[in-house]
């Protein structure tokens, strides 16, 4: 007898879930959309984490969700896992015709306008986080040799978009757009260094919270108000909290 697969499994959970729990049977795609969203991002936490237990989990939560949207579709006669399948080894065998003996291997941008794609920069969902959003037209832009050789140019366009920034501070409409482009810039930076931003940021964002929660640990130890402490105590506390932990990488001086 052949064992069935994990995922096979798990639509049948899904499926035995729908007979008998009555939360379960009045599920629609629309119901579950945000717990999906809210998936996702837990398995992307859990893999910045880096912690194996931890992304097991999130990722047998993600598999219950593809096992819903499956079960979904095959009871209102929409679709198949094995069509989905199918589907999926078609997408890989066009996007790979060298490794299945179905031609030479093609450029990334001739492969999306053989699926369809208007543009090169077409097709991201609108949806994406802002950072990622950057990274990927980037990216994309990119494959058509539309980039700097290295990273002296997004660099150079940082320090470019940085007096742009200066010039704009009296005009709140230009301010914004050139704050958006300095952005841009560096994720461009981070892009050709090879550093995904949203991990580089979200590491960043940990050292600063870890650091504040020490500053306002020694601030309290020492008897004083955070809030009446001036910039430059402030400082001197942020500064021996970094002192604290030299194996971590610099927060903001």
């Amino acid at each position: 007898m052949q064992e069935i697969s994990a995922l096979e499994r798990a639509m049948a959970m899904v499926r035995d879930l729908r007979e008998r729990c009555a939360w379960d049977r009045v599920q629609t795609r629309e119901t579950l959309r945000p717990y999906l969203i809210e998936e996702i991002h837990e398995l992307d936490h859990a893999i910045g984490e880096g912690d194996p237990r931890a992304i097991r989990r999130e990722v047998s939560d993600l598999l219950l969700h593809l096992a819903w949207q499956l079960v979904l579709a095959e009871d209102a006669g929409e679709f198949t896992a094995d069509q989905v399948a199918s589907d999926l080894e078609t997408k890989m065998r066009r996007r790979h015709p060298h490794l299945f003996d179905l031609g030479p291997k093609e450029p990334w941008e001739t492969l999306k306008k053989r699926e369809g794609a208007t543009s090169v920069v077409a097709g991201l969902p609108p949806s994406l986080p802002d950072l990622l959003m950057a990274y990927r037209l980037g990216e994309r832009a990119a494959a058509v040799g539309f980039d700097w050789p290295d990273a002296a140019g997004p660099i150079a366009k940082v320090r470019e978009e940085l007096l742009e920034v200066e010039a704009a501070r009296d005009d709140r409409v230009a301010l914004e757009a050139e704050v958006g482009d300095l952005l841009f810039a560096v994720v461009n930076v981070a892009r050709k260094l090879g550093v995904p931003p949203g991990p580089a940021l979200e590491r960043a964002n940990r050292r600063f919270r870890d650091r504040f929660i020490g500053v306002e640990r020694l601030a309290e130890a020492e008897g004083s108000d955070l809030a009446a402490l001036g910039l430059e105590q402030l400082e001197a506390l942020w500064q021996r909290v970094k002192r604290s932990a030299p194996n971590v990488a610099s927060a903001p001086a």
